[in-house]
């Protein structure tokens, strides 16, 4: 039998993006009912709810009366989601979830060329394919804010900027967009400064006023006192070294922060040299976007690009591998198809549904196996995502030296530029 795809036609509108929206979603609703309809919550949501309660019932607000593991801004969504109650604070996560990804899909077939309608049925594919981490954590949420303010901040810097710094105080890794934004989109980098700061004076103000000031900064003190985490990039190595027991590496579970961390061989000095590295491929990569752009590469090109290699070295030279972070990289893919079209996007956008799916079986589907029993199958798994997530950061990074330099890259040449 041969299956065939349905016309272009067909396949290219809205409706059929919409459609296909409706059927990912029914998928995780019925994945979610016996949480539902049990009282109980996926994943990390169980933690969100015992914020958010802390917070209304006990008068403990994490980030604000208390230095907290995540930027302030989540906690709105967490109280946000208990509009339920405690019973259907599963339901009305999901609902905040459901929401904002419509919002992300109608910003990709905003332009209505054939390249959104790609991108929109490529980012719903590789959100169900992460299935448990996209609907069962924060990142879920900021996800679809970046989409949205890549794809609007040529046209709407200030919105843009609003939405990216919002998704900053929720999660950090947006800020990585917010500067490749500021050194691509020429005329509107002082209204994306301008909304950047005024929300977060307005955040800081709200915290001085209500707690202490001090705590808006705590979640930076508590993400450097980690270890390596088992499914970092560069934990690879250290996870072979314990699995073969060799150089004395070890997996050690650390129950405070509820992470499994490799120790022991060369792992502390490892994860000393993750922020040095990363700070200064930061640097390295916003020269080259700076240098590309005096060059005359074309703006939506360096913006995707710039955007996904700034992201993908939040990930790679990151001592916390969490499966969520894997939205990220897909979040900017899914903007790039869009910004920079999808001729020129074929080597990311397969390799990250391939690592969406490996990401899923590693965790949760054999996440105990590896942790508990060191299969080694699984850190096969582990392995080979951990690859192609190295292969799409250096991907992007010669994407970006090929920008740097003046040479031609496949796909259409849009330009950013705000008004």
């Amino acid at each position: 039998m041969r299956i065939r795809l349905p016309r272009p036609e067909t396949r290219n509108t809205a409706r059929s993006v919409w459609l296909f929206f409706a059927v990912i979603h029914a998928g995780f609703l019925a994945r979610l009912l016996p949480f539902i309809i049990g009282g109980g919550v996926l994943s990390d949501i169980r933690f969100y709810r015992e914020w958010a309660y802390s917070a209304l019932n006990d008068g403990v607000w994490e980030g604000i009366d208390t230095a907290w593991v995540y930027p302030v801004g989540a906690l709105a969504t967490m109280v946000l989601a208990a509009a339920f109650g405690p019973f259907l604070y599963q339901l009305a996560w999901f609902a905040l979830f459901a929401g904002l990804n419509a919002l992300g899909t109608a910003a990709l077939l905003r332009r209505g060329t054939p390249s959104s309608f790609t991108a929109a049925y490529w980012w719903l594919t590789a959100t169900a394919l992460l299935g448990p981490v996209a609907v069962g954590r924060i990142d879920g949420l900021t996800a679809p804010l970046v989409i949205t303010g890549l794809l609007v901040v040529a046209a709407r810097p200030f919105v843009a900027s609003l939405l990216l710094s919002a998704a900053t105080w929720m999660k950090v890794w947006p800020a990585a967009v917010v500067l490749a934004a500021l050194v691509v989109v020429r005329d509107g980098r002082l209204r994306i400064v301008g909304a950047g700061l005024a929300l977060t004076a307005a955040i800081a103000a709200a915290v001085t006023a209500f707690g202490d000031v001090r705590n808006l900064t705590g979640f930076l003190s508590a993400q450097g006192a980690r270890g390596m985490q088992l499914e970092a990039p560069l934990s690879t190595p250290g996870v072979w070294q314990a699995i073969t027991g060799s150089s004395g590496a070890y997996f050690f579970e650390d129950e405070v922060i509820n992470t499994m961390e490799v120790r022991g061989a060369l792992s502390g000095v490892v994860g000393d040299l993750m922020t040095p590295l990363l700070v200064l491929t930061v640097l390295v990569v916003a020269a080259a976007l700076a240098v590309a752009l005096h060059r005359g590469a074309a703006a939506g090109s360096l913006l995707a690009t710039g955007s996904l290699a700034l992201v993908a070295t939040l990930v790679v030279f990151n001592k916390v591998g969490s499966p969520q972070f894997m939205l990220w990289i897909a979040a900017v893919i899914a903007a790039g198809l869009v910004l920079d079209g999808v001729a020129g996007w074929r080597y990311p956008a397969l390799a990250m549904l391939a690592t969406a799916a490996l990401t899923t079986l590693v965790y949760p589907v054999f996440y105990d196996a590896l942790r508990y029993e060191l299969n080694p199958a699984v850190a096969v798994l582990l392995t080979l995502r951990n690859l192609l997530v190295v292969s799409i950061f250096v991907w992007s990074l010669v994407r970006l030296g090929r920008l740097a330099a003046g040479m031609r890259t496949a796909g259409p040449a849009p330009s950013v530029r705000g008004s």
